[in-house]
């Protein structure tokens, strides 16, 4: 079984205009976005393909992110704690470009499929 397509902890997870939490999960799998507690209850879950997600005019830092799921927008910073080169805001970056292309990969393993099924 493969891994997840995007995982982040320690992300701040904000629905205007409070906090949700400080130290979230932040999770794409199966296709699907979920926002997690610290304690790994779901905020909020939905398809990736029906999730608009992008970086918010007002942030002046490069960290925070902005996703809409079932008509609720969440503002992600994600963790100061960011692993490898450029840090929290390459991690931001790299959940966008997940939102973007998990559920295309998915969809195109599955015409594969049923193409050699011969739907």
């Amino acid at each position: 079984m493969a891994g997840p397509d995007f995982s982040a902890t320690g992300v701040r997870i904000e629905r205007w205009p409070r906090s949700l939490t400080r130290a979230g999960e932040v999770l794409i799998e199966d296709g699907r976005l979920a926002l997690l507690t610290s304690y790994g209850r779901v905020i909020d879950s939905a398809p990736v393909r029906a999730v608009r997600a992008g970086r918010p005019w007002f942030a002046g830092r490069g960290d925070a992110t902005v996703a809409t799921l079932n008509g609720h927008r969440y503002r992600l910073t994600m963790g100061r704690r960011g692993r490898g080169p450029g840090g929290a805001a390459a991690l931001a970056g790299r959940f966008l470009e997940a939102v973007r292309t998990a559920g295309t990969a998915r969809d195109r393993a599955r015409d594969r499929a049923r193409y050699r099924a011969g739907d």
